[in-house]
Parts: structure tokens; C-alpha cells; sequence
């Protein structure tokens, strides 16, 4: 979706102010609050003053006296003087109001909602569904994804390039996309070109061809971006962590984009049966933001997708994951690696705990942001890395918690020892400053979140996903808000426990097994590249 980058303030305040200074100069009569009050109106006076003085204006060889500036257009030049021996102070978080949501729905169960933004004549719309990679069948990871990129790869109607050349030629984008727990698809088009462009969106949507040219295509791509990633450790390490938090038999497992076994074994067939069991009005939403009405929206949406019948969607399969042990090492060798990829967490919280903001404070302070401990630590401080963080991927069952970063391999050690720190001293009362900071943080980056229209699309999409109130946004600042420090305390203690973690390290087995060795933290246990046991372990026994 493309990012709309607007000028400060209204059109032509730029020029005013330039505007203005020539009239200072030129025709000081002119500068009254009437013009300070009518950027619009600027330029004619403008060029009629610079005549004016032209016309007026003695011998070229003449040197003109300076004109004496008028009283009005001193607001030009004051300037405001700041002690600079302060930091800056930041202001409270502003509220944020958002436009009315108006939803409607079809009879064959098609959601809509609909932000009417009449700022500039543009709308960004997503058909959301309601199934993504989680719903991938046993031995076919990587379908969810597959199916949504071959969306716009051919219509019954449309070639790829027919496709691409209409977008073009109407200056428009339409994409497709599939991630957990949901498919998208997206349209961003200026409202001139509206009717098209959704005639474009619901072809891509509701009639893609999946043609067998294009699948071979898309499968070599994917499988020459497999291979890749084998070269990457922290591709290597997010796909093995996750099979080992989760288990090879829970969806969270297998990775969005597939293996090579899966992606060599997908069929068209099971392109087009995952298309028509996921792909359903009464599994999809129709998010509509922009220079557009409700009910226009809604009549749209009945002439296109009106005839889009219903279906079963497929329900993903969730397995128990591991349960978390005693801490354990998974140590996966890159021969030659000057780096490590350190990844250290388990199970997480769906998206519906009742700590989400608490979580939210909390993971802020600890790794959510640059001036967070992890990153100030492990970078600022001690310099191992370029970054590190931690997150909460919260999604329709307990997602993965995860501190991580990409360290220096002679400092694998250390930066572990980092590490274990910060999740301990976390689980203590954080200073009531830092907690402060951490909640302006969250509140005052709210506001950036809603920029665009595209942008307000996407914040919309939690809210069907995770059946958030329609005003959540609305009470967002006052819940971070209501965080104390024994919020903070009690979530900290309850989701991160340095003694029950994961541990997955991939580097030069080599030059840091001995000092990983030597650290006590768990276990050491080998793993491949693919995150598989690997042939013999250094502690315990391998259990998972």
C-alpha cells in the first residue's frame, strides 16, 4: 500500500511566506492581516507589487534604498530563543478521536467497514480473510502464501501482464498477501479511477485462474529463495526456533513460506481447493478508507461481490506446543560465521489476553524500542550488535515471545550473559521514569500510526481479527495510561522466566561452543540448518 507524504500545513503556505516577504520589501502597503490571513491570494499581489517597484525603479545603474519593513511583516523574522542547556520537555500524549466506523453487511455474510477520509481523492480498500498460514495442510506449509501471490498472477479474464499493465495505465496497485491468521488482498487508487480499479480488485479476488505457467514460475522462485535462506542465519534461526517453541506438528511450527519437500509437492489442485475453502464472503471483511461513502461502498460491494457464495472455511489445527523445560541451548552450526543469531523465548499470549497493555509497557522497556534496556545494553553499551529487541507476536492462540539480535560471534558469550540480565532484572519494579517514558512512547507514536489512508486501513484489521471494539483506538492512550509499575512487575514475572527459556544460537560451532559451554546457562544440543536434530549433543540428553 503506498505511503501518501503530504507538505505541512495548507497548499501554498510555503510560497506565502516567501510571497510575503517580497511584499515587505517591495510594497509594504499591501502587507496587511488581510493577506497574512490569504496564502491563496498572495501571489497575484506579488507580481503586481514586483511591477509596480520594476516600474517605478530608477536607472539600473542607480542603487535603490532599502525599503523600511513594515510593522505587519515583522512576525517574518522574530525568532524564539530556547535554552539549550534543557532537554526539551514532551508535552502530554493527545487524544486520539477517530473517525466514525460505519460497517454494513450482505446478505451472503459480507462484512464491511467503511473511514470516510475526504482529504485527498484517494481510498485504499482490503478484502480481508479470515484464514492464513495456520491453516496449512500437513506437508503443504507454505500454501496459504502460494495461493495469495498467485492471485494476481492471472484472472479468468486477465493475464499477469494484462493485470500489470491495467494498474499501470489506471495508476493504481493491487497486491495479495497471506500471513497468520489471515489473506489479503489490496487495493490503493485515486477515487477517479475508482470504478475500474475495483473492477480489477474483484477479478484479482474472486476469479484468479492459477495457471499452471505461472505456478511452475512462482515455485522456482520460491524454492531458489529456500536455498537462499540456508546461507542466512537469521532466517536459519527464526525458522528453527520456531519448530522447536512449537513443535513440527503445530501450525506456529512450520514456517509461512514452506520447505523445499512442501513447496516441490503443492499442487494446482491445492491451490484451488485452499482458494475455495478459505476464500468466502462470510469469511472475509471489506475494509474501505478514504475519499468514499458508506453506502456508496456498499452498493459497489454489492455489484461486485453480491454473487460470491458461501463456504466452510478450513480450521486450522492447533496442537499443544513443548511444554517449556529447564533452559536449553539449540546450537545450529554455520562453519565461518562472524556473527550469531541469538534468538531466547518460548510461548507467548494470544492477542486476547486481558494484559495486553500491561504487556505492551512492559516489552517497551525491556526490548520494544531503541532506548530499551536489551538494545541499550548489548549496542550502546557494550557494542556486540547493531541492535537488539524483544517482541510479543500476538495472534489467535499464544504466539511466540522473543528477545533477539544479531551479535559479534567472538562475543556469543557475553552477549548471551546480557541477555539472561535483562530478562531477570526485568521481573523486577522498573523506576517509575523509565515506566513513564515507556508509556509516552506507546501514546505519542499512536497519532503516526493513522497518516494515511493506507495506514488506517491496516490499524483497522486487528479489529476484525481479534473482535476488538470499534472504538479501541478511541481509549487506547488511557489504557496505556492506567499501566503501574506493579502491572509491569506482575506480567514480567508471569510470561518471561529466564530459567524456562528456549535458546537458539547460530554461528560458528567451532569458536563458540566452548564458551557457550562454559556459561552454564542449559544444556547444549545440536541442530542442523533446518532446525532438525543433528548428530550427537554436548549435556543433556536432546528432548525436543
Amino acid at each position: 500500500m503506498k505511503k501518501i507524504i503530504r507538505l505541512p500545513g495548507r497548499d501554498g503556505e510555503r510560497g506565502a511566506w516567501s510571497v510575503q516577504g517580497v511584499l515587505a520589501r517591495w510594497a509594504p502597503a499591501l502587507v496587511t492581516p488581510s493577506t497574512l490571513r490569504a496564502p491563496r491570494s498572495l501571489s497575484a499581489l506579488a507580481m503586481c507589487a514586483v511591477a509596480t517597484a520594476c516600474a517605478q525603479s530608477p536607472a539600473a545603474t542607480t542603487t535603490p534604498a532599502p525599503a523600511t519593513p513594515a510593522p505587519a511583516a515583522a512576525a517574518d523574522t522574530q525568532r524564539v530563543s530556547f535554552d539549550r542547556s534543557k532537554r526539551p520537555e514532551l508535552g502530554p500524549a493527545p487524544s486520539v478521536s477517530l473517525p466514525p466506523i460505519q460497517t454494513r453487511e450482505l446478505a451472503n455474510g459480507l462484512k464491511i467497514m467503511v473511514v470516510e477520509q475526504h482529504e485527498l481523492p484517494v481510498a485504499d480498500f482490503v478484502l480481508l480473510v479470515g484464514t492464513g498460514a495456520e491453516a496449512d495442510p500437513a506437508g503443504r506449509s507454505g500454501l496459504a502464501t502460494l495461493t495469495a501471490g498467485l492471485l494476481s498472477e492471472g484472472t479468468t479474464a486477465r493475464s499477469a501482464l494484462q493485470i500489470a499493465d491495467q494498474e499501470a495505465f489506471l495508476g493504481v496497485e493491487v497486491d495479495a498477501v497471506a500471513g497468520w491468521d489471515a489473506s489479503r488482498v489490496v487495493l490503493h487508487a485515486p477515487t477517479a479511477q475508482l470504478d475500474s480499479a475495483l473492477a480489477l480488485f474483484a477479478d484479482v479476488a474472486l476469479r484468479p485462474a492459477f495457471p499452471a505457467k505461472e505456478l511452475e514460475r512462482v515455485r522456482k522462485e520460491r524454492l531458489t529463495s529456500l536455498i537462499q535462506l540456508k546461507d542466512r542465519p537469521p532466517a536459519i534461526a527464526d525458522r528453527a526456533y520456531a519448530s522447536i517453541v512449537f513443535g513440527g506438528a503445530h501450525p506456529y511450527g512450520q514456517p509461512m513460506s514452506g520447505t523445499e519437500a512442501a513447496t516441490r509437492a503443492i499442487t494446482r489442485s491445492d491451490v484451488e481447493r485452499f482458494y475455495r475453502a478459505a476464500y468466502r464472503p462470510n469469511n472475509a471483511t471489506l475494509i474501505a478508507v478514504g475519499d468514499v461513502t458508506a453506502d456508496d461502498v456498499a452498493r459497489r460491494a454489492e455489484a461486485l461481490f453480491g454473487a460470491w457464495a458461501r463456504g466452510t472455511p478450513p480450521a486450522a489445527k492447533f496442537t499443544t506446543p513443548p511444554r517449556a523445560g529447564a533452559t536449553t541451548v539449540y546450537l545450529i552450526d554455520k562453519p565461518g560465521a562472524v556473527q550469531s543469531s541469538i534468538r531466547i523465548g518460548g510461548v507467548g499470549v494470544p492477542r486476547s489476553t486481558e494484559d495486553y497493555f500491561a504487556l505492551a509497557v512492559m516489552n517497551t522497556i525491556l526490548g520494544g524500542s531503541f532506548t530499551s534496556r536489551l538494545n541499550q545494553n548489548l549496542r550502546e553499551t557494550k557494542g556486540y550488535t547493531y541492535g537488539a529487541r524483544s517482541r510479543f507476536d500476538m495472534r489467535k492462540v499464544a504466539g511466540p515471545f522473543t528477545a533477539s539480535a544479531e551479535v559479534t560471534g567472538t562475543k556469543t558469550d557475553s552477549s548471551l550473559i546480557e541477555f539472561m540480565k535483562e530478562l531477570t532484572t526485568i521481573r523486577d519494579t522498573v523506576p517509575a521514569v523509565e515506566l513513564a517514558k515507556a508509556k509516552s512512547f506507546l501514546q505519542l507514536q499512536l497519532p503516526g500510526s493513522f497518516e494515511t489512508t493506507g495506514s488506517i486501513a491496516s490499524q483497522l484489521v486487528p479489529l476484525v481479527l481479534y473482535g476488538l471494539p470499534l472504538d479501541y483506538y478511541n481509549g487506547y492512550v488511557q489504557q496505556i495510561e492506567r499501566v503501574t509499575q506493579a502491572d509491569v512487575q506482575r506480567v514480567a514475572r508471569r510470561y518471561v522466566d529466564p530459567s524456562n527459556v528456549v535458546v537458539v544460537v547460530v554461528g560458528d560451532r567451532k569458536s563458540i561452543e566452548p564458551g557457550l559451554k562454559a556459561l552454564g546457562v542449559g544444556s547444549i544440543v545440536l541442530r542442523d540448518l533446518e532446525g532438525k536434530v543433528a548428530g550427537g549433543s554436548v549435556g543433556a540428553p536432546q528432548t525436543k
